[in-house]
């Protein structure tokens, strides 16, 4: 059962996470990209990569939520639900899907709200968006090496 629900851990992971941190991070240049050179309404080809990086993110995210509650199976299995380097997991799991939650998918419908409505994006916003989905990121990297490296783990890796 453990390899089993170990299995569907990762998968989801790969699954859900990978595309939110891909498309999240193409999203803020997408969303630059938007505005003609000689100025002038959003193009709406650009505007519909942008929607469908947004549609990615909001999709995954919400499959996502798979992937610690699968966690969760898996180290109550295991028994190891109250080692350090998984608290520290589902803390900064928590913290990322916070970052997701609060500041990347708001900005996101904001900024794809304002080129909807033919609106040129702030430049300021994207890059603050990007500063986000770094985070974001780097929470999740962060996550992915301490499930790797374990400390105190016994499989001697």
């Amino acid at each position: 059962m453990t390899k089993f629900l170990l299995s569907l851990h990762v998968l989801a992971a790969i699954v859900a996470v990978g595309p939110v941190t891909v498309a999240a991070s193409m999203f803020p240049p997408a969303a630059r990209r938007t505005a003609p050179a000689g100025g002038g309404a959003p193009d709406p080809s650009a505007v519909g990569t942008v929607a469908l990086l947004h549609r990615i993110c909001r999709v995954y995210a919400g499959v996502g939520i798979s992937v610690p509650v699968l966690g969760l199976a898996t180290g109550a299995v295991m028994g190891v639900l109250g080692s350090g380097w998984l608290v520290t997991s589902i803390a900064l799991t928590a913290a990322a899907a916070g970052v997701l939650a609060a500041f990347v998918l708001p900005r996101q419908e904001e900024l794809l709200g304002q080129l909807r409505g033919e609106q040129a994006v702030d430049r300021r916003d994207t890059v603050q968006l990007a500063m986000f989905t770094g985070i974001f990121n780097l929470l999740w990297a962060t996550v992915t090496v301490l499930m790797i490296v374990r400390p105190g783990s016994t499989t001697g890796a």
